[in-house]
């Protein structure tokens, strides 16, 4: 089913407790994107870059499934550029160097050819950049997912509440769930997000899994031990991919295939983190991944000890 992808496409320069790395393609949409061709393609990508980002690059993204016709390509201007460094724990990032270049004025088009669109990705970015590719959808999508973070919270509190109530699910952290609800528990803070408007709520908390909440249900999809981890940046966003590729592709979003999404996309999530940037992405194979989701399945495999003792 037709997917389209908003976000950034970019250049991040990183630096963990494992090693560094120049600048390499980066940014929200890349990763939903790579992680999301596993499961549907093509996925069509709405994202900007200036006359500095390499047509190998741009190569690279179609060769692994993105149709880059809503990827406009800014003359004279650079592509967006972020720069970070991870602590020791690889828990907390400083921000180094944060370059908007042609993401300033990002005006989003959508060709022709993305009108079907069935499901919609909306990475993280400003809000009502987020809500113009909605309004200019002509027919509304059968699923809208948002991901966004604190930095809009502090800056752009009433768009992105606006932006909100016009989504099916809300992807975000924990932390930033609790700062958008007012409340520390996440169970109160669900309660209260979606009452803004989604139905469905995404509560990712990193290294110690994700929630989904939809009405009065909830799922638990833990994170998977793994003996390597490289570099954190991006695994929301691959999660995303993820979750939102399995959906299109299964054209079912009933709670029960959402739960399957959610495995699916933190089994996505864990690969990215095992190389810098999205290396790992780039030629993972179906055996893989479904080794891997059978691996979050095994996690979580138990009979109840009430039903051992009564059988």
């Amino acid at each position: 089913m037709s997917l389209v992808v908003i976000g950034s496409v970019a250049f991040d320069a990183l630096e963990t407790p494992f090693g560094k790395t120049d600048k390499i393609i980066g940014g929200a949409a890349t990763y939903i994107s790579l992680s999301a061709s596993y499961s549907v393609k093509p996925v069509k990508l709405v994202a900007v870059v200036g006359d500095d980002f390499p047509q190998s690059d741009i190569l690279l993204l179609e060769e692994h499934g993105a149709d880059t016709e809503g990827l406009q390509i800014k003359q004279g201007e650079k592509s967006f550029f972020w720069s970070g460094k991870y602590s020791n724990d690889l828990n907390s990032r400083e921000t180094l160097v944060t370059e908007l270049n042609v993401l300033a004025d990002f005006d989003p088009i959508i060709p022709d050819s993305y009108q079907d669109c069935k499901y919609l990705m909306l990475g993280n970015l400003a809000p009502q950049v987020q809500r113009l590719v909605i309004q200019r959808l002509v027919n509304r999508p059968k699923l809208i997912v948002m991901d966004t973070m604190n930095f809009w919270m502090d800056v752009a509190l009433d768009e992105l509440k606006t932006t909100i109530e016009m989504v099916d699910v809300l992807s975000i952290n924990d932390e930033e769930a609790r700062q958008l609800s007012g409340q520390h528990s996440l169970v109160k803070a669900a309660k209260i997000i979606m009452a803004m408007g989604p139905k469905t709520l995404i509560i990712k908390k990193g290294e110690h899994g994700a929630l989904l909440f939809c009405k009065n249900k909830v799922f638990f999809a833990p994170a998977l031990p793994l003996e390597e981890v490289f570099d954190p940046t991006g695994a929301g966003d691959t999660f995303a991919g993820g979750f939102i590729g399995y959906l299109a592709a299964t054209d079912d979003i009933s709670f029960e295939n959402m739960k399957r999404a959610v495995v699916h996309g933190s089994a996505m999530a864990s690969f990215c983190v095992e190389k810098f940037g999205t290396e790992r992405l780039l030629n993972l194979t179906q055996e893989e991944i479904e080794a891997r989701e059978q691996q979050f399945a095994d996690l979580v495999a138990v009979v109840p000890a009430t039903a051992v003792q009564n059988a």
